[in-house]
């Protein structure tokens, strides 16, 4: 799968994508990153990429022909019209579900956006969907494109052994992950639950189940009801 972005800040991805799992992906060649740098399109001496917005207000807003340039020099590279993904707070909320559907696509361009916004014009022209990844503003679009990439590279096959599998995850299945526990058996005085340590797969898969409603109920009372009403 490959990654295009879009940004002011490429530099801003260096640790984040070359460490831990995304990292051995990376060398493994499943996944792919490549990083244009919207400032390069600028098309002026400053460099400069946004300007007032019209019809006043705080803050400035990213021109359109530095987006459309440095979108169209990704595009190029394509036969079709690679899907493109705005990280904004007015997108749609991400979540695991969406993760998987943006799993099954060979090539995303992710656009960061910052300051005020983006040039309404532009976004009609290149963006498929705009993606959020919570109830809040953040400076730019680098660190939900860092979420997005992180989720859905988890999604892709090969990226995860078996024992990193993503299907016991909290959320893979609408519901919250149950307790984990490893050695040593006994620590602060509290011991590991005896199932665990029974060795009947059967009952601790039973036992994993019922912990996993019962968190998702306590912590999550919002995720309980809707994973209830799909079940039933």
């Amino acid at each position: 799968m490959n990654f295009d972005i879009l940004t002011l800040f490429p530099n801003m991805f260096d640790n984040i994508l070359n460490e831990s799992i995304i990292g051995r992906a990376v060398k493994n060649g499943i996944v792919t990153f490549n990083f244009t740098n919207i400032r390069d399109f600028s098309g002026n001496k400053h460099n400069r990429v946004d300007d007032y917005p019209y019809g006043g207000g705080q803050g400035m807003v990213m021109m359109p022909q530095c987006i459309y340039s440095a979108y169209k020099s990704v595009a190029e590279k394509y036969d079709t019209k690679p899907h493109t993904v705005y990280l904004s707070p007015k997108g749609t909320v991400f979540n695991q579900k969406k993760a998987a559907e943006l799993a099954h696509y060979d090539s995303i361009v992710l656009l960061c956006g910052h300051y005020e916004g983006v040039d309404q014009r532009v976004l009609d022209e290149i963006v498929d969907e705009e993606i959020s990844i919570g109830d809040y503003v953040l400076t730019g679009g680098e660190l939900p494109a860092m979420v997005v990439i992180d989720a859905v590279c988890r999604m892709l096959d090969g990226v995860l052994s078996c024992e990193e599998s993503f299907s016991d995850e909290s959320h893979f299945d609408g519901l919250l992950e149950y307790p984990q526990y490893t050695r040593p058996p006994e620590f602060l005085g509290k011991s590991v639950p005896e199932i665990l340590l029974s060795g009947d797969h059967k009952k601790i898969e039973k036992w994993r189940r019922e912990k996993s409603i019962e968190e998702t109920k306590s912590k999550r009372p919002d995720m309980y009801e809707k994973w209830k009403n799909e079940n039933n």
